[in-house]
């Protein structure tokens, strides 16, 4: 694994609501997405995708979501061997970027919703187990023209990184071809009280990439 970055902490999201039982897949465009929700309570971890997209937060299973990738995400590779995760300098990648960016998803991944004391460490480990698609998947930051990986799919799996509790952070989602991605994280942690591990299980990401 490559270091570590700073990440954004945020206070806690309010008023978060459930999609239905047994609602339709949607299709996610443009907008705030956490693609990553890790909730705690009831003794379990769990991981959904809280959409913000629209004009509330909802959180969704995300067996029932498909995250866009459009044309309009294209970016020519820089080059220096730093960003060869994205392929060869002068080649096409495509990002949903770290910064709010209209017409795209803003993606990022949150941890507001586990209490204080609760997880050894005040934290959990969130796993790129797998990845399936034509290319290879990364999440990245940006330094002063620097990328550092946080996930990258291109020099072997699994990766795994501690996160803290009480943090809401965004970076990049690099996909080096189109086509539809398959992209599976699972979150542990340990319990403060007894030590028993608690996860999420594998959860499968769906990302479409448009040419």
């Amino acid at each position: 694994m490559r270091a570590a970055v700073a990440l954004l902490t945020a206070a806690a999201v309010l008023g978060l609501s459930a999609a239905p039982a047994g609602a339709a897949p949607v299709t996610l465009t443009s907008g705030h997405v956490d693609v990553l929700d890790v909730d705690y309570a009831a003794g379990a971890l769990s991981l959904s995708v809280n959409d913000g997209t629209g004009g509330s937060e909802v959180e969704r299973d995300p067996a029932d979501v498909v995250l866009q990738v459009p044309a309009a995400s294209k970016i020519t590779v820089p080059s220096g061997s730093a960003w060869s995760f994205l392929g060869a300098a002068g080649s096409t990648a495509w990002v949903l970027p770290q910064a709010s960016t209209a017409g795209l998803l803003w993606a990022g991944w949150n941890t507001l919703e586990i209490p204080s004391g609760v997880l050894q460490g005040n934290s959990v480990t969130v796993k790129l187990a797998s990845v399936t698609g034509p290319g290879a998947f990364s999440v990245y930051t940006v330094s002063a023209g620097t990328p550092s990986t946080l996930y990258d799919s291109g020099d072997g799996l699994p990766d795994s990184r501690t996160v803290a509790r009480n943090v809401h952070a965004h970076a990049n989602w690099g996909f080096t071809q189109p086509g539809t991605y398959t992209v599976t994280f699972e979150v542990t942690g340990r319990l403060a009280s007894t030590g028993a591990t608690v996860t999420t299980g594998a959860k499968a990401f769906t990302f479409t990439v448009l040419p």
